[in-house]
């Protein structure tokens, strides 16, 4: 069996424009695909809650129209997941609508494009609820509640391989899919070709975020990963960058509490005993990588719930006496908030940058805040003239905290801005779970038609 190549020019579609330069050095060797992901949840609930994008759209189209106009000039397909950042299914459809407005733009002949949809109706899964399968709590949550549920807006289920194998095996020249795991994008096209699981796998996980993979760091540059029965080889395309087995071991081990292990749908990618050589001054082969299936069938669940209507303020403090009590002026600016709003109802959140803004309790330094200190206010409540009314009391008052040694009003809280600024509402995550069912593509009906 010969290898397989796959290019990979943005670890996140849209999210910054990919770097033309290196990705047409990459088109010009001829992968077999391309691919990429376009979706995270680490920007957190908002875009899946409200049912929007994180990224400009002018970003995604740039994107989308470097792959589609090179996957089509040397006739490979182009594959995308978690379309729009999230994979809802008005984003696969916003995706859909400009692959055909490309098309059109600029006279494609026709091809073949597939798509699939990963939203999930609540009453489905309460259904599996009540009959007694129950949803699994991911990261020590509790199994999902009907109460939870009725708390959420919009449910995501990511798909693994399957959907895109399938798109594949209709002869689908490109594939957009809904919210997707990052490294089934580029495993499936390895699959579909007949490439053992474990390597498949791990061509995907080196493959999903791009130049993340490389060094010295460098974002939205392409790289490419190649795949024989026994091993994946990985290149960096940018001239600059190198694959080394630092920053391919370093790779691996990205975001997972366990650095050996990459659950997929289906089972578990295990890259304890890999190996990792450098062949080249710019290429890394791993080796020794396998695959465990699991037990039973079972996906995730991503979803998103509203909180209320959200305002944002800002506050620096520059005063060390200020400083040294700052979570004084803080419960001083909360309970005037309690006073003129009650108990309930209503939500204050301080980030206070300069000690623990970025960590929170879990900040090891929090008793060494730096010299001066930067405070982020949220303000949450059901209506927007409420949580305006909230964030402008929790804010304001930060500047009139009694402190005891405070005499008069020199030092104290200073404001960034004359007001506080509307934000988008806020949402938490409700579902971080997983839902067994009886057929891999039970939730991603898929679909194709000829465009051009």
């Amino acid at each position: 069996m010969s290898s397989l190549r796959i290019i990979c020019p943005n670890g996140h579609l849209g999210f910054a424009p990919l770097k033309v330069d290196s990705f047409r050095l990459a088109v010009e060797t001829r992968p077999d695909f391309i691919a990429a992901d376009s979706g995270s949840d680490d920007i957190g609930p908002v875009p899946l809650g409200n049912d929007s994008c994180a990224s400009p759209k002018a970003w995604q189209e740039h994107d989308l129209e470097e792959m589609l106009l090179a996957a089509r000039r040397i006739g490979v397909p182009m594959l995308i997941g978690s379309a729009g950042d999230t994979g809802t299914n008005s984003r696969v459809d916003m995706y859909l609508q400009i692959i055909r407005d490309i098309a059109a733009r600029h006279g494609l002949a026709p091809f073949r494009l597939g798509w699939f949809y990963s939203e999930v109706e609540r009453e489905m899964i309460r259904g599996k609820i009540r009959g007694g399968s129950p949803i699994r709590g991911l990261d020590a949550r509790e199994d999902l509640t009907e109460a939870e549920l009725d708390a959420t807006e919009r449910v995501v289920a990511m798909a693994g391989v399957h959907p895109f194998v399938k798109l594949l095996e209709e002869g689908c020249d490109v594939i957009i899919g809904g919210r997707s795991s990052d490294s089934a994008i580029f495993a499936a096209c390895a699959l579909h070709r007949g490439y053992p699981q474990a390597q498949s796998y791990y061509l995907g996980k080196v493959l999903e975020c791009a130049s993340f993979c490389a060094e010295p760091y460098g974002a939205k540059e392409t790289v490419m990963g190649e795949i024989t029965p026994e091993a994946v080889e990985v290149t960096a395309m940018a001239p600059w960058q190198r694959c080394t087995v630092a920053s391919v071991a370093g790779h691996a081990m990205y975001e997972r509490s366990n650095p050996f292990h990459e659950f997929v749908a289906g089972g578990m990618l295990d890259m304890t005993h890999c190996r990792y050589d450098q062949v080249t001054d710019r290429t890394t082969r791993v080796t020794g990588m396998t695959f465990a299936p699991a037990e039973d069938f079972r996906v995730k669940l991503e979803g998103s719930g509203k909180v209320g209507e959200r305002f944002v303020g800002m506050a620096g403090i520059r005063d060390p006496y200020t400083i040294a009590n700052v979570d004084a002026v803080i419960d001083w600016a909360r309970q005037q908030t309690i006073d003129r709003f009650g108990p309930e109802g209503w939500e204050l959140h301080y980030n206070v940058f300069g000690r623990n803004g970025v960590m929170g309790e879990m900040e090891p330094l929090k008793d060494k805040p730096g010299h001066e200190l930067c405070i982020v206010v949220q303000g949450v409540a059901p209506t927007r003239e409420m949580a305006e009314e909230v964030c402008i009391t929790g804010t304001r008052q930060m500047f009139y905290a009694r402190l005891p040694d405070v005499k008069g009003t020199a030092g104290g809280v200073s404001f960034v801005l004359d007001e506080v600024l509307p934000a988008s509402p806020a949402y938490r995550w409700t579902l971080n779970h997983t839902m067994a069912v009886s057929d891999p593509l039970e939730l991603f009906p898929t679909h194709t038609a000829i465009v051009g």
